[in-house]
């Protein structure tokens, strides 16, 4: 005999879901530059919503150049959500951190993490390589991070531009790295 869930009950776990995704928001989140020893001077900040790029058409993060195989530490504690190869990205490892943002690494030379798996900030996740559409440039990581809600604020009518309702520019929140 199936249990009925009344009314009251129904009304504790939508509480408790609210909670759990306001939690969420209430996190810190205060990411380090991802690539050790790397500094602001290791990327273009002009390269975040670079327009034309190639075939994803809008650059939605930053390359961090640094030489092959330097070590990919992770910019925030967070839940390793996928960690696999996609055409463009190659090698890549994606983790979902404080305040619902998942933080994008690509173009690994390699990651030998299991999903899922709690993940420390600065702890190593994989190295600096030139996987997918990286091949034949020089090493680096394309670092993206991406809002699962949308923030409307972010919105413009350039081309594109809803799209930037859910991209945030990793350049101007990385925080000098601890190491």
């Amino acid at each position: 005999m199936k249990k009925q869930t009344g009314p009251g009950q129904r009304g504790y776990t939508f509480v408790a879901l609210v909670l759990l995704l306001g939690a969420g928001f209430l996190v810190p989140g205060a990411p380090v530059i991802p690539v050790s020893g790397a500094t602001s001077q290791d990327w273009n900040p002009k390269s975040f919503w670079f327009e034309p790029w190639g075939v994803s058409g809008v650059h939605k993060g930053i390359d961090i150049f640094a030489p092959l195989e330097t070590d990919v530490l992770s910019a925030t504690s967070g839940i390793l959500i996928y960690r696999g190869k996609l055409r463009l990205g190659g090698n890549v490892v994606a983790v979902l951190g404080p305040k619902w943002r998942i933080h994008y690494y690509a173009h690994l030379s390699e990651s030998n993490l299991q999903v899922p798996l709690l993940i420390a900030r600065g702890s190593r996740i994989g190295q600096v390589g030139t996987t997918g559409n990286a091949a034949g440039k020089a090493p680096h990581l394309h670092y993206a991070i991406v809002s699962i809600f949308p923030l409307p604020w972010h919105y413009s009518d350039a081309s594109r531009g809803w799209m930037r309702m859910f991209y945030l520019d990793p350049g101007a929140l990385l925080q000098p790295s601890a190491s």
